[in-house]
């Protein structure tokens, strides 16, 4: 599907997000739900035919958070990320590459694009930052876009009331995404809307949600929050 300015796009993955962007779009989907394709076999990307498309948007990561496990996450969210760069590279695609606001685990509060991000000791987390470097390493054209995107409405019965962050439902953060993808935008974006708790995103959809506290024992990050600067000076 293309848009005004005449680019084909595909979106690679079929959960949340990238339904949500091809939904609000029209732009082409591939996932393994649908057509059976696996990030992590090269063969496969050659044979999808993506040479076809201008830009390719990665939806595609494991983000199992509590499995602690290397290899189900190196897998997906850095070898998959290598085989795309290099493919995108080799037929003059760029890239958009969706990241998450994790990255930003264990750093300064309220960090920029230019601050180092330190990884919260998980294997998602890791992976994820590796798969970042990677693309700005070694991607000829790439824009990655690191947030938290969540399922509207809010699903759960309690949400977290001490888990802060930029993150936001994942309409509004496909919205953000598809601007940047229009606007030709390049580089690293954290995206998302104002600092809020888990909590009082919940109440915008679910107004029967309780107050719960991510006490000890609790393995989430309590702070998500990023610089949105550069973002909010782009669109």
């Amino acid at each position: 599907m293309e848009y005004g300015m005449s680019k084909k796009i595909v979106v690679l993955g079929n959960g949340i997000l990238g339904k949500e962007i091809s939904k609000q779009t029209g732009w082409d989907n591939i996932s393994r739900e649908k057509n059976g394709f696996d990030i992590t076999d090269n063969g496969l990307i050659e044979e999808m035919m993506f040479d076809q498309y201008d830009i390719i948007i990665n939806c595609i990561a494991n983000t199992n958070t509590y499995l602690d496990e290397r290899d189900p996450h190196w897998n997906v969210n850095y070898k998959g990320v290598d085989n795309l760069v290099e493919f995108c590279n080799r037929e003059g695609i760029k890239l958009v590459h969706v990241s998450t606001d994790y990255v930003y685990v264990n750093a300064e509060p309220n960090s920029s694009e230019e601050d180092v991000p330190i990884h919260q000791g998980t294997w998602y987390a890791y992976t994820k930052l590796l798969g970042d470097s990677h693309v700005q390493l070694k991607s000829k054209d790439y824009l990655i876009v690191r947030g938290g995107h969540k399922p509207t409405p809010f699903p759960y019965d309690k949400a977290y009331d001490d888990i802060v962050g930029n993150f936001d439902y994942v309409d509004k953060n496909a919205s953000i995404i598809i601007k940047l993808v229009k606007n030709n935008s390049s580089g690293v974006f954290n995206i998302g809307t104002e600092p809020k708790s888990m909590y009082n995103l919940a109440k915008q959809t679910n107004k029967n949600v309780g107050k719960d506290i991510c006490g000890l024992g609790c393995t989430l990050p309590k702070t998500l929050l990023m610089n949105l600067e550069k973002l909010n000076k782009e669109i």
